[in-house]
């Protein structure tokens, strides 16, 4: 019996190499990961589709064909990969806090790339200090003594204690007995730094007095941590860091100051309401520490500012070299704190500043302006509609800024996972039916990358028709 030759070849349906190397979305994929690579995931997906064909099934549609190039890309490609924020949160812990300046981004890719005066001395022509790097920035910006930074701020307050108080006790008021993401409680950090902690005072309320009556021959630290991330209303009372220095000096005793999130130079963000570090340096605390990747806009660090004999004696603890800083952190802080020294400057270049002072009429023109860029089926479905951003980071809790969002109708679960599924991933918040996606963390330059998102959401992408 003849064999029925009129039986379609299903592989002869499916695309080739070229054909999908030429759609919008592998140009987008080339970009990031490399031709070799993109092509690579291309002809293993064409090569499982050909079995499938072999065997009797259908060839698949280009589109499922390039979805599942993407999710081979995605699988063999790194774990940390960059984003677009469109949550509102402009210090989203989660999308790592804050995105570096380009000076910043610059500095550390030349110290990471080649040898470095990391710990040389090229005046001397001898071994030199790590620490020296940010130093004087550190305190010509603030008004310090002396300062040092460390790898983030929960290593500075717990090698700041370990250092004055280790086998003593810390005295704090009970509505400061701050937690912050992650599980990261003062209490405990007191407790595994060596020292024993004294809560004083009442939740609402703490006054000198209570301070006062509870210092004894084995305290060793009067500590003052802000809660950024809570605020305490209505019949509340708070000690004023100008007193608790007062008493600090008069009991002999080191005052300490946790800032957090720290705001440098308070007059470039004047309405958001937290603490500045030249405030708290002023006002006579014997050590002060606050973060690197917050307020300040630069890397992951823990700063630490204070008299010059407080700080010789943490830099004399062995811990210091287990929180130490590496090269390219070094850098990067180095170049965000040569920003501040023009502080005009340092409000265009560093994206978080920009972010929070960007005018809600400007943040409605970007989203505006990009709306217009989308193709028409992606526009049907998005309006533009005023938002709340938020700090983020543990900052200024309850503090809102006006903003605008694209809301995407739809249904939004199905909406909000293709969108983290993007190349780069988009994240945005649900609220409501809708997927909101808030332009003032989108930083500039991204508008297009939300567009190219939309239009592949709706099958709709330019590149691809």
């Amino acid at each position: 019996m003849r064999a029925d030759t009129s039986r379609h070849d299903a592989r002869r349906d499916l695309p080739s190499v070229e054909f999908l190397l030429q759609c919008g979305e592998a140009e987008v994929w080339i970009s990031r990961w490399g031709r070799s690579q993109v092509t690579g995931a291309i002809q293993a997906v064409l090569g499982e589709a050909r079995v499938a064909a072999e065997g009797g099934q259908p060839a698949a549609d280009p589109q499922i064909l390039l979805e599942r190039v993407l999710r081979r890309l995605e699988s063999d490609g790194p774990a940390l990969r960059a984003l677009v924020n469109a949550t509102g949160v402009v210090l989203h812990t989660n999308l790592g806090r804050a995105p570096l300046a380009p000076e910043a981004v610059r500095a550390a890719s030349q110290a990471a790339g080649s040898y470095s005066s990391l710990e040389y001395d090229l005046l001397a022509g001898d071994r030199g200090d790590r620490y020296e790097h940010c130093a004087d920035l550190l305190c010509r910006l603030t008004g310090s003594e002396s300062s040092l930074a460390v790898n983030n701020n929960a290593a500075a307050v717990s090698l700041v204690i370990n250092t004055l108080a280790r086998g003593r006790e810390v005295l704090i008021s009970r509505g400061e007995l701050v937690e912050i993401g992650g599980g990261f409680r003062i209490p405990e950090v007191i407790e595994r730094s060596g020292a024993y902690l004294v809560a004083v005072g009442t939740t609402n309320r703490t006054r000198l007095e209570d301070y006062r009556r509870a210092i004894t021959p084995s305290t060793g630290l009067l500590l003052k941590v802000h809660p950024s991330n809570y605020r305490v209303e209505g019949f509340v009372e708070e000690t004023s860091l100008e007193r608790l220095v007062s008493l600090g000096r008069t009991a002999g005793l080191p005052v300490m100051h946790d800032l957090g999130s720290g705001l440098l130079l308070a007059d470039l963000l004047p309405d958001l309401p937290e603490p500045s570090v030249e405030r708290t340096v002023s006002a006579g605390v014997d050590v002060v520490t606050w973060s690197g990747d917050k307020l300040l806009g630069g890397p992951q660090a823990g700063l630490i500012h204070g008299s010059a004999a407080v700080l010789d004696r943490i830099r004399a603890n062995p811990l210091l070299r287990a929180f130490r800083l590496d090269k390219m952190t070094l850098a990067a802080l180095e170049a965000t704190l040569r920003l501040y020294l023009d502080p005009e400057a340092a409000a265009r270049r560093i994206p978080v500043l920009r972010m929070l002072s960007e005018s809600v009429e400007s943040v409605e023109r970007r989203a505006l302006a990009a709306l217009n860029e989308l193709s028409e089926a992606a526009r049907a479905r998005v309006t533009v509609v005023p938002a709340r951003a938020v700090v983020g980071g543990g900052a200024a809790a309850g503090f809102e800024l006006e903003s605008f969002a694209w809301s995407i109708s739809g249904p939004p679960l199905e909406i909000e996972s293709a969108l983290r599924s993007q190349a780069p991933p988009v994240i945005g918040r649900i609220a409501g039916d809708a997927v909101l996606l808030d332009f003032r963390t989108v930083l500039e330059g991204q508008e297009a990358l939300l567009v190219r998102a939309l239009d592949r959401l709706t099958g709709s992408e330019k590149g691809g028709e």
